[in-house]
């Protein structure tokens, strides 16, 4: 099961991950678009309060705002979701 172990954010919607299977990277969330529950994030202080899911292991904001570990990691090594899910 792949889990995220560190968060942190940068600058201009990035996060600096660290996975459970030793990889790390950052991810560019600038693309998804700030309406409905993401519209928090369009208050930079908020988007900073990303912190790791104690039970989930995934980014989460509060409210309940989270990410799949699996989109995540697909998105920082170009690999497809499809090829994330089935090698990890």
């Amino acid at each position: 099961m792949l889990t995220i172990v560190e968060a942190h954010p940068i600058k201009d919607f990035k996060l600096a991950l660290t996975f459970n299977n030793g990889k790390s990277g950052t991810v560019d969330l600038a693309n998804i678009q700030r309406t409905g529950v993401f519209q928090a994030w369009n208050d930079p202080a908020f988007f900073r309060k990303v912190f790791v899911h104690p039970e989930f292991r995934t980014v989460t904001w509060p409210g309940d705002i989270d990410l799949d570990p699996y989109v995540l990691y697909a998105q920082m090594t170009g690999r497809s979701i499809d090829d994330v899910l089935n090698n990890p």
